[in-house]
């Protein structure tokens, strides 16, 4: 007999290994257009799922809305009903010149500065990319030809706070080339339970410019981000294929 995660609406028999996580609901039907049999599973609180293939390869796309705490419930569900391979893929802004937007960042490590990681190891234990997921990645971005840096990210609970920019500017020194909410979280709980992650970042916000007016930009489809999103989509769903070979 089967049992439903409470979340995430999903049954511990759905036999899935690869998520696809976005943060955004909207963006999982953007993930299910590029899928063959897309299947609409289950839709409770922020996390919307569908599954189907992408080259023969069996995949499941489920949202895990905004920031580390949601994101932290998503992988304990999805871990606990089988899943072995997660890749967010979500938007940044970035802490470098170099990065324009709608380029893609490929995390390799992730700056633990959220509360949610920390409620499962000491900030001694790192928040890291799973390598063979993060190869995988590289791999994709550069058949497709997508604009990318492979680099640090730091994550963080406080989007609009006062001290921001002196820490974007601090963490900038550090060598740190984006900014989200999620990553450390995905890293941190599913190295602890097994599972194989990686992150794929779409800058949606460039160094030194207003986060608020960029998203802004971002959710009405401006050009370049919205590219951005499209490569990082079809990034993660190449980066599976390899991995599933």
């Amino acid at each position: 007999m089967s049992v439903t995660m409470p979340h995430i609406q999903l049954p511990d028999n759905l036999g899935i290994p690869n998520v696809i996580l976005p943060g955004d609901p909207d963006r999982v039907d953007r993930v299910a257009a590029c899928l063959e049999q897309p299947e609409a599973l289950a839709f409770n609180r922020e996390y919307k799922s569908v599954r189907g293939l992408y080259h023969g390869v069996p995949v499941l796309v489920m949202s895990t809305g905004m920031g580390g705490p949601s994101t932290a419930i998503a992988v304990e569900e999805l871990a606990r009903i089988g899943v072995q391979r997660m890749l967010r893929i979500g938007s940044c802004g970035a802490l470098t010149d170099q990065l324009n937007l709608g380029d893609l960042v490929l995390v390799q490590a992730a700056v633990r500065d959220d509360g949610t990681s920390a409620g499962y190891a000491p900030l001694s234990y790192p928040a890291v990319a799973d390598l063979e997921v993060l190869t995988a990645c590289q791999r994709a971005a550069t058949a497709l030809s997508a604009s990318h840096m492979v680099g640090l990210a730091r994550s963080h609970d406080c989007l609009y706070g006062d001290n921001n920019p002196s820490l974007y500017e601090e963490w900038s020194r550090r060598g740190v080339i984006a900014s989200d909410m999620e990553t450390a979280s995905l890293f941190v709980v599913g190295r602890l339970r097994g599972v194989q992650c990686g992150s794929i970042l779409n800058v949606v916000a460039g160094f030194h410019k207003d986060v608020a007016e960029s998203v802004g930009l971002y959710q009405s489809g401006a050009e370049a981000t919205a590219a951005g999103e499209h490569r990082e989509i079809l990034t993660a769903l190449e980066a599976l294929v390899l991995l599933n070979r």
